[in-house]
């Protein structure tokens, strides 16, 4: 979940008045805010919560009845059959977490244990973090493209695929908004947002992002961003926390040691032409630090990332400064 906003008002574009529609649902576990601009049906938005309602369905881990339950309850049983979204969007997650660049979609077993963001939320002992981190390998499963079937193969083993569904889920809206002929509108996730066509309230067609300070409550912004359609997703350690024994655990944990994981960032935030993109990269920039070399250089469809440290530095990668106002004058350019 990110902590962005986005002037959302429609007025005028090229003189011609430009008609919004905005309905604000809930789903995925948060708030989901659908704005769309020009000719534009409140079916259009209803059909657009529809496909939220039918994806987190299929993908929640937080109900007994779902395909991705029925993998995890299958685990060194059988392979479970599953729908092409399913099996496709399972399939992605699987190959990037076989990177081992920090993403890992087999993580289900430490997340249900540390709980975070939860009312039970605990910190684990040593030993109940080590069996855990026996079960999270994702070389241990196993996908059949024919029978689009996955298979857990080891007993407790968990797909938990919260930390890319969202991307992906707005990446079908934007499709379906297309196929209507809905060519400009925010896509609000809770925060993860995506920015289709051009936004009518700013001649330079321009959209406006905030950067939420990860030091304060939601709305405050510690910086503007004016960039083109796109989809902008953050990564924080700010998101969910766990405090215990007067220690902060944030809900982000590392693949290699089952904690949190250790880092100078804050928060990293991904500006992308597809929203699951930026969801996967915002936790590969995560893991390897605001030092990162080289990183979107060579994929057009990665636009530019912003790094914000814990010593409330801010820096940029792939984004001019000129297309960026600091808001809040205690953070600073490094």
């Amino acid at each position: 979940m990110t902590d962005l906003w986005t002037d959302s008002h429609s007025q005028f574009i090229d003189g011609l008045a430009r008609r919004q529609l905005q309905k604000t649902y809930y789903g995925l576990g948060t708030r989901i805010v659908l704005t769309a601009f020009g000719t534009v049906l409140e079916s259009d938005l209803d059909s657009a919560y529809a496909v939220i309602q039918r994806y987190e369905d299929l993908l929640t881990v937080n109900r007994d009845n779902s395909e991705l339950m029925a993998i995890n309850n299958a685990a060194g049983k059988h392979p479970v059959q599953v729908s092409t979204a399913t099996y496709a969007l399972t399939k992605l997650a699987v190959k990037m977490s076989q990177k081992h660049f920090g993403f890992n979609a087999a993580i289900g077993p430490l997340v249900k244990l540390w709980k975070i963001g939860f009312d039970d939320a605990h910190v684990p002992t040593d030993r109940e973090i080590k069996e855990q981190l026996q079960l999270i390998n994702p070389e241990k499963i196993i996908l059949d493209d024919e029978n689009l079937s996955v298979f857990l193969t080891q007993p407790g083993m968990e797909l938990d695929l919260g930390g890319i569904a969202k991307g992906y889920i707005a990446d079908r809206i934007q499709d379906l908004w297309r196929s209507r002929g809905i060519d400009s509108g925010i896509i609000n996730l809770g925060g993860n947002l995506l920015l289709m066509g051009l936004p009518p309230q700013h001649a330079d067609k321009l959209w406006r992002i905030g950067v939420q300070n990860p030091f304060a409550t939601r709305g405050a912004s510690i910086a503007a961003i004016k960039i083109g359609p796109c989809s902008a997703v953050t990564s924080g350690i700010y998101e969910r926390h766990l405090e215990a024994d007067g220690k902060s655990y944030h809900h982000i944990l590392s693949p290699q040691t089952g904690y949190p994981y250790e880092t100078n960032l804050a928060g990293v935030t991904v500006f992308s032409k597809y929203s699951v993109v930026g969801e996967i990269e915002t936790t590969r920039l995560f893991f390897e630090g605001e030092n990162t070399h080289n990183w979107g250089t060579t994929d057009p469809n990665l636009f530019g990332a912003i790094f914000v440290t814990k010593e409330k530095g801010i820096k940029l990668v792939g984004i001019p400064t000129s297309n960026v106002s600091l808001l809040d004058t205690s953070f600073h350019f490094i």
